[in-house]
C-alpha cells in the first residue's frame, strides 16, 4: 500500500488531507505531520490517519508534500533528507522554493515537484500549477496530478512560470475577495442592509464564475452581453475605465510576480 507524508498540517496541509480522504483515498495511506503536537492530535481526531514526526513519517512513505511556510523550509529540508528513502518522491507546496533549492537538500537524484496551489482547495474548487524538477519523470508527475485534483484542477507548466502562476492563481483569490468587498460596501452605500448586499454580490460572483466556465465563451464577449448602449453597466464601466482599475489589477500582479521571485532568491 503506497504512503503519504504530509509534512506541515495547517490550512493547506488540512485541505489536502481532506480531499484525498473524499476521493476515497484510505485513511491509513496518509501520515500528518506538524510541530504544533494539539493539532497533531485535532487532524487524527477529525481524519483518522496516523501522525508522527518528521523522520519517522518520511522513512514510512512513498510521496513526501511539504506544506510549510517558506521560512521554515530550512529547517524541514534537513529532516526530510535524513530519512529519505531511494526513488521517493518530494513534493514542495511552499510558496516561492524552486526544486533546485530542494534538490540540493536532498540525495543526489531523488525526484522533486513543485506546486502552486491555492485557498479554494478547501471546497474542492482549486486550482494548482505543478512543475517538475530535474529528476521528476512524467509518470512522478501524473501522480502530484492526481493528487491535486483530489481538491480541484491541475496544470503542468514549466517551473520559469511559477512566479506568474503565484501572481495569478495563487493570490488571485485574495483580489477576488477584494472585489466582492467593494462591490458589498458599495451596497451598503446604496442603502441595502448588509446581509442582503452580501448575498446578491456573493451569487452574482458565484454565478458570472460558473457560466464562464461552462459557456466556454470569452469574458469580452460575456461582458458584452450585460453591457446595453448608454445603460447602467455601461456607465458603471466608464468609471472603472477611468479610474484605470485595469491597469491597477495588471500592476498588482506584477508587484505579486516581483514579490515572488524576490522570496525565491
Amino acid at each position: 500500500m503506497s504512503r503519504l507524508a504530509v509534512i506541515g498540517s495547517g490550512v493547506m496541509g488540512e485541505n489536502l488531507i481532506a480531499g484525498l480522504l473524499r476521493a476515497d483515498w484510505d485513511a491509513r495511506q496518509i501520515v500528518a505531520v506538524d510541530r504544533s503536537a494539539p493539532r497533531m492530535a485535532q487532524i487524527a481526531a477529525k481524519y483518522g490517519v496516523d501522525t508522527a514526526d518528521i523522520p519517522s513519517a518520511v522513512a514510512a512513505s512513498d510521496t513526501v508534500v511539504i506544506v510549510v511556510k517558506p521560512q521554515d523550509i530550512g529547517e524541514v529540508l534537513p529532516q526530510v533528507a535524513s530519512a529519505l528513502r531511494p526513488g521517493t518522491l518530494v513534493v514542495s507546496l511552499c510558496a516561492g522554493v524552486t526544486t533546485s533549492r530542494i534538490e540540493a537538500a536532498m540525495p543526489a537524484g531523488t525526484p522533486v515537484v513543485r506546486v502552486m496551489p491555492n485557498t479554494p482547495a478547501q471546497v474542492d474548487e482549486g486550482m494548482a500549477a505543478i512543475s517538475a524538477g530535474a529528476n521528476a519523470t512524467d509518470a512522478q508527475l501524473r501522480r502530484v496530478c492526481a493528487l491535486l485534483e483530489a481538491v480541484g484542477k491541475a496544470v503542468v507548466v514549466p517551473e520559469e512560470y511559477q512566479d506568474a502562476v503565484t501572481a495569478i492563481s495563487g493570490s488571485g483569490p485574495a483580489y477576488l475577495f477584494f472585489v466582492v468587498e467593494a462591490m458589498i460596501d458599495a451596497g451598503v452605500m446604496l442603502g441595502l442592509p448588509r446581509g442582503i448586499a452580501t448575498e446578491l454580490v456573493t451569487q452574482t460572483m458565484f454565478g458570472s464564475a460558473k457560466l464562464l466556465v461552462e459557456s466556454g465563451e470569452h469574458p469580452t464577449v460575456l461582458r458584452e452581453r450585460v453591457t446595453s448602449p448608454g445603460g447602467t453597466t455601461a456607465a458603471a464601466l466608464r468609471q472603472l475605465e477611468e479610474n484605470r482599475v485595469k491597469a491597477a489589477f495588471m500592476q498588482a500582479m506584477e508587484a505579486a510576480r516581483d514579490r515572488s521571485s524576490a522570496l525565491a532568491r
